[in-house]
């Protein structure tokens, strides 16, 4: 009897996941609730745990501002999210998702700042891949007016990150050197873009060899990731760099703070490395950890150098910093205005693409930003030309007349 009651708990599980979504869809028709299309993720782990259903459209409270949502920026960080691969994971199911764009559809009571019909962006906390989000006024910018809606979604977490740390955690001047690791990836492209509003400034970068002709402009010594960069850059610079920003982690820790100069500066802002296959790996997570070179206070001040962790997330919700956050905005846009500065845009995807848009950016295929455009209809399934990767990095042979070996094409701005 136990045996038989664990079997039908599973299956039960089982179709509370695939047919939960039909059902809740099914209530809120029925019960006239006003209803919209989001990405859910239904538990932590693989791609098959996330799936586009309706649910109920907020409403914004006391302070918030109601946006119907054009543009929604995806990130590495959630990739990291899906697998439950970060600290104190929230409870699933969920809608992922920190940033976007779209325009102003209602304001909360005592919410003053907007009008009806403003184009904006904003952080939000979770819940940003669908139709409409609420999010409290302080985490809301107006867009520029020839700035795109993909443009704006790919603009608030990257730059927003790069300029921070660039010039509020490690103070960038004149002459100073950069290395930064993922140089073709959206952070990465946006730090090379603000390096440049710095005069002299020498930009160090890594990235697959695929990416290099097409960023190599922007980088001033470009390296395949896969290289011994720490003696590529000692051969350029014996005496190392004044800045490095790190999105690696592992063993990337000890070569970085072993470039630093005197008075340089190391930033922690990721930690991709622990991202190995479709789901959280335990390896992977102890064998970066592990390679997590020790830091000695004493060594840092015998060496003058400065070692730094940078959270935007956590500044914006947990340290309550946005104020600060939002005269960086400022500048930023200031910056764009002038041309300085312009988000790069890899590809469009719709809502229902979103697997194939998290496996691009797991195979670190995107030059700058994936972008979820909401109002895009999904590409019809297309096959591939030769071989597709999986999310464990092996390739697959691609078999005739097998759906399976299909996968759909983005939009490439």
């Amino acid at each position: 009897m136990a045996k038989e009651r664990v079997e039908n708990t599973e299956e039960t599980q089982q179709m509370i996941e695939k047919n939960g979504g039909k059902e809740q869809e099914t209530l809120l028709s029925a019960s006239g609730t006003k209803e919209m299309r989001a990405v859910i993720l239904t538990g932590f782990g693989g791609l098959n745990k996330l799936r586009v259903t309706k649910r109920a459209m907020p409403e914004p409270q006391e302070g918030e501002v109601k946006i119907r949502v054009k543009a929604c920026g995806l990130n590495f960080l959630d990739l990291m999210v899906r697998q439950g691969n970060i600290d104190n994971p929230p409870k699933t199911p969920l809608v992922p998702g920190f940033e976007c764009s779209g325009i102003v559809e209602a304001m909360g009571d005592n919410t003053k700042g907007f009008e009806i019909g403003d184009r904006v962006m904003a952080f939000v906390n979770y819940n940003a891949w669908a139709e409409v989000v609420c999010t409290p006024l302080e985490f809301v910018y107006r867009i520029p007016d020839d700035m795109t809606f993909p443009e704006a979604a790919a603009f608030p977490l990257n730059f927003v990150a790069a300029y921070m740390m660039l010039f509020e955690v490690a103070h960038l001047r004149e002459g100073m050197s950069v290395l930064v690791h993922s140089a073709g990836g959206a952070v990465g492209q946006a730090v090379v873009q603000l390096c440049s509003t710095v005069p002299n400034v020498t930009v160090f970068g890594t990235a697959s060899t695929s990416k290099h002709e097409a960023i190599k402009d922007s980088v001033t010594h470009l390296f395949d990731r896969s290289a011994d960069y720490v003696q590529e850059v000692k051969k350029i610079s014996p005496d190392g760099v004044d800045i490095v920003l790190d999105c690696l982690c592992g063993e990337n820790t000890g070569k970085g703070l072993g470039l630093l100069r005197p008075l340089g500066t190391y930033i922690l802002y990721g930690s991709s490395n622990m991202v190995t296959g479709e789901t959280k790996s335990f390896f992977s997570f102890a064998k970066s950890w592990w390679q997590v070179e020790k830091v000695n206070p004493i060594k840092l001040y015998e060496e003058n150098k400065v070692i730094s962790g940078f959270s935007l997330l956590n500044l914006l919700f947990k340290q309550g910093r946005s104020s600060l956050v939002k005269t960086v905005v400022e500048k930023l846009i200031s910056l764009f205005n002038q041309k300085k500065i312009k988000p790069r845009v890899d590809s469009l995807w719709a809502l229902e693409e979103v697997k194939e848009a998290m496996q691009r950016i797991h195979d670190r295929g995107n030059l700058g930003k994936l972008i979820l455009d909401v109002e895009k209809s999904p590409t019809p399934l297309m096959a591939n030309d030769s071989t597709e990767t999986s999310e464990a990095g092996e390739e697959e042979e691609e078999h005739e007349d097998s759906n399976d070996n299909k996968e759909r094409m983005p939009f490439i701005p």
